[in-house]
């Protein structure tokens, strides 16, 4: 037997005293109370500890491992490589003033909101993080705008200005939760260093504001693209692939067409039903068969957005609709829901330049924990015009999909099983390629199973929402590889993917806040499917039906794959989430080819 288990003990131990915020997100709580070293120092001292370790697991000798080891140990070689891109390459703390946001909120929030340890412990944790606050600025001020090739981006420092209050509210949130406590003698122990230390951080936010605003603001030449050189390496690390931009959108845009082609027919096969008593759009009154066409999607998918909740009953509605997809997986036995805690709530204000909804699971460490579906409400200083539009985006059907995408089977559901993986490897070190590209995926399963099956006004905008995957990898690559515009972007989303204004808007600077994440959606479910498809190959293969093996070709966006011999759904859909959270190219090893298939 190989000594890799106990070097993958070693090396997580060291791996989280150098990145404490992955351990507090993975329910790994003995570094709770500090931040990583940002300064220099630090830095170097994480490249040396990713060299020191990649080095000894690639010199691992392949006949000593198990097929199990085997796969930990290349994913765990994938990501050393990654993170030493994100140190040496990417250096996005050199000009993404935003990500400081995420980091403080990612390192308080989960210490708030999760009941993991009794309330004194967790408060002493806050209280650890708040009193270093202001050497971790420090040593922000000091990075942000320090690369000369790479000036700090505008949008980013904008961003951060904005979204820098909710970091306040949560120091305010960790006293208020203290002060509610007071009865509890081990709570008012804390309470005076946590009141002091609340004291230093809102100095340090403050001050951190006012940096952003009056110094780093007015030298913010960058725009946070990254070029196609750049981009192209780190869309690697993403997929932990080879596949490149353009490979991605020359199948982006065989699938738009695709997509939008059978949108149309759609809309004009329920016109009569949404339009009523209005003849639909035609190609001598509406210049040429594309306007017509366009008009005839838009002018239903507008009707149908008419129906929605209003803004304060934007929650209560996505909770029926999980009662109800749930109810729709069980009876149907599409997959296996387990009872594990779920809680809709608002998205914390520090996350809500990120996304519309957000789904946010406790770690595999933090057995027993909620995890939280996050919903973004319309902006308070939103005029009436602006948040009926982002209701009308956010419709009665898109909260069904998003629902799924988020919820159940989506996101929640898969991070339930990845937590129970008994690789502690592949549940901790997670492929945003695999999270995302699932929830993609298990969404059109859903919908190809018969979830509403009666209402083509629901597959119109699944077809929308799944449009709206490919419209985010043209973006992202038109970006970030490319010169797109916000007038190009604004136009390949609101008439090409059908948005609405408010959303495109905000996925313009998602998409520039961001990099190769939005590919992640339709290259994400591609792969999926792709491995669906060998799958069934393999199962007709298997049950000697090598006819029905040859016939399966290749996948059917709009048609699907119809039965084949030996395939069952929910024994594939709970396959595919039974081995944590990896990299596609591994999933596919472990489940052809045997290949480290933990149970």
């Amino acid at each position: 037997m190989s000594d890799l288990p106990a070097r993958i003990e070693a090396f997580l131990d060291e791996f989280f005293r150098f990145y404490p915020l992955s351990a507090t997100a993975v329910g790994m709580h003995a570094f709770d109370d500090r931040w990583p070293d940002l300064r220099p120092a630090g830095r170097t001292s994480r490249i040396a500890f990713l060299d020191r370790w990649q080095s000894e697991l690639e010199l691992a000798p392949n006949f000593t491992l198990a097929p199990d080891e085997r796969i930990d140990r290349e994913l765990l070689v994938s990501e050393l490589e990654a993170l030493r891109f994100d140190e040496v390459e990417l250096r996005e703390g050199a000009w993404d003033a935003l990500g400081y946001v995420y980091m403080l909120g990612g390192g308080l929030f989960p210490l708030l909101a999760r009941e993991f340890a009794p309330l004194e412990s967790r408060l002493a944790s806050v209280a650890g993080r708040l009193e270093g606050i202001p050497d971790l600025l420090a040593a922000a001020e000091a990075e942000l705008g320090s690369l000369p090739d790479r000036p700090a981006s505008r949008l980013h420092t904008e961003m951060a200005i904005r979204q820098l209050p909710g970091i306040a509210a949560l120091v305010d949130e960790a006293v208020a939760a203290a002060e509610g406590a007071s009865d509890v003698p081990a709570v008012a122990a804390i309470t005076p260093r946590l009141a002091a230390a609340a004291v230093l951080a809102r100095e340090a936010i403050a001050s951190f504001g006012a940096f952003l605003r009056d110094d780093l603001r007015p030298r913010s030449s960058g725009e946070g693209r990254l070029g196609p050189k750049l981009f192209a390496r780190k869309l690697r690390h993403t997929f932990r692939s080879d596949i490149s931009p353009e490979q991605i959108l020359a199948r982006a845009r065989r699938e738009y067409d695709l997509v939008r082609g059978e949108m149309v027919g759609i809309a004009r096969r329920i016109w009569p039903e949404w339009i009523p008593g209005e003849p639909p759009p035609n190609a001598l009154a509406d210049g040429g068969q594309e306007a017509a066409d366009e008009r005839a999607v838009r002018s239903v998918l507008s009707a149908i957005g008419r129906q929605h909740p209003s803004a304060g009953n934007l929650l209560e509605r996505c909770r029926a609709s999980y009662r109800g997809i749930v109810d729709f997986c069980r009876a149907r036995n599409l997959i296996g829901v387990p009872e594990d805690p779920l809680e809709i709530d608002w998205t914390p204000p520090f996350l809500r330049e990120y996304a519309g909804a957000m789904l946010d699971s406790p770690g595999p460490l933090d057995k027993g924990q909620k995890a939280f579906y996050f919903v973004t409400p319309p902006p308070g200083e939103w005029t009436p015009d602006q948040v009926e539009s982002y209701l009308a985006e956010e419709n009665d059907r898109q909260i069904e999909l998003t629902t799924i995408h988020e919820g159940t089977p989506g996101h929640y559901l898969q991070l339930v099983y990845s937590n129970r993986c008994p690789s502690i490897v592949r549940a901790v070190f997670a492929s945003g390629a695999f999270i995302e590209g699932w929830a993609v995926y298990v969404t059109q399963v859903t919908i190809d199973a018969g979830f509403h099956a009666d209402d083509a006004a629901l597959r119109l905008v699944h077809w929308k929402f799944y449009l709206r995957a490919i419209t985010n990898a043209l973006v992202d690559i038109g970006i970030h590889a490319g010169t797109m515009t916000e007038k190009e972007a604004m136009e390949l989303m609101v008439r090409g993917g059908f948005q609405e204004e408010s959303e495109a808007a905000k996925k313009w600077d998602r998409a520039r806040l961001t990099s190769t994440q939005l590919c992640t959606y339709f290259v994400g479910s591609s792969e999926m499917w792709n491995l669906e498809r060998d799958l069934r190959v393999k199962a007709a293969r298997a049950a000697g039906d090598a006819a029905a093996a040859a016939a399966i070709g290749e996948p059917r966006l709009l048609e699907g794959f119809g039965p084949t011999p030996g395939f069952d759904y929910r024994t594939h859909l709970e396959s595919m989430i039974a081995h944590g959270s990896p990299p596609i190219p591994l999933l596919r090893r472990i489940l052809l080819d045997g290949a480290g298939g933990t149970s």
